[in-house]
């Protein structure tokens, strides 16, 4: 399994998927089977998914980190991209992967092409700062199901096989030590943008985010909304919003992100905007 240092004592595990010069990084607490990225690898893109310091096989720690987790995480993958000698890349996440990508576009505008923000929220921080996973575990709140009532039989498949291969690795020897340690479960890292403490802030954030954005969302999501989605969409002076009806806050249609994310990037690399050319004849 490939390990990448980004820190003294704190290794990232990674998965490397395509070749090329067409860099796309993601870092989440783990990666789902079938997800924008792995898809995106079969279409041209050299993908590193990168899983989040404290989770699965990267070095778990105990270090509380406050408001600032997403920091971490987001100079996490700028230290990973210095170290594979990758200047610029896009960026892609889902949930909390996006929320790490608000992270990164804030802190390091320079090295990114574009960003893929999928379910990306960001949260309004009036409503609380507590991230989603802590408050289900705490039983406050409870995560959304993941569909599986799809009148398309190839999606209900999808599902079939995502749960499958979910049920098999909990019945690893060493899961609970890799992916359900105490020090694992106890972390709380907030929500994104936590230090700017009120919604107004997180908007004027947002508003200074120059970096071309493709928003990918789903009408049903009680995580991030779609009132939410399009409060960011309007801060945004680059954005692309694209909102699929029937679809909650895993979207399985990976095939069509794709496509979307595909032509946004060549957009943004031929005139730097999110929209094609413009030609007045």
């Amino acid at each position: 399994m490939p390990f990448m240092e980004v820190e003294t004592g704190i290794n990232i595990h990674y998965e490397e998927w395509g070749e090329g010069d067409r860099y796309l990084l993601c870092t989440q607490v783990s990666h789902s089977r079938f997800s924008l990225e792995r898809e995106l690898a079969k279409r041209g893109f050299h993908v590193f998914l990168l899983t989040n310091r404290g989770f699965g096989q990267s070095t778990h720690v105990r270090e509380d980190y406050g408001e600032h987790w997403y920091d971490r995480f987001a100079d996490d993958v700028i230290a990973f991209a210095d170290r594979m000698g990758i200047d610029r890349f896009a960026y892609s996440g889902a949930s909390h992967g996006a929320g790490t990508g608000w992270h990164v576009v804030l802190r390091h505008p320079e090295r990114v092409i574009c960003f893929f923000a999928v379910v990306p929220g960001p949260h309004n921080l009036d409503e609380g700062k507590q991230s989603i996973r802590s408050l289900a575990m705490s039983g406050k709140v409870k995560l959304p199901v993941m569909r599986t009532e799809s009148a398309d039989p190839r999606i209900r498949e999808r599902y079939a096989i995502e749960a499958e291969e979910e049920r098999a690795k909990r019945a690893q020897p060493d899961y609970e030590a890799i992916y359900d340690a105490p020090e694992t479960k106890a972390i709380d890292f907030g929500r994104p943008l936590a230090a700017l403490h009120t919604e107004e802030n997180v908007l004027e954030a947002l508003k200074t985010i120059r970096t071309p954005v493709l928003i990918i969302g789903g009408m049903e999501d009680p995580i991030s909304r779609p009132d939410l989605m399009i409060r960011t969409a309007k801060c945004l002076p680059n954005c692309k919003l694209i909102i699929h009806s029937g679809v909650s806050h895993v979207i399985p249609i990976v095939e069509d992100m794709a496509d979307d994310a595909l032509r946004f990037y060549e957009n943004v690399i031929n005139t730097g905007w999110y929209y094609s050319p413009i030609v007045n004849d």
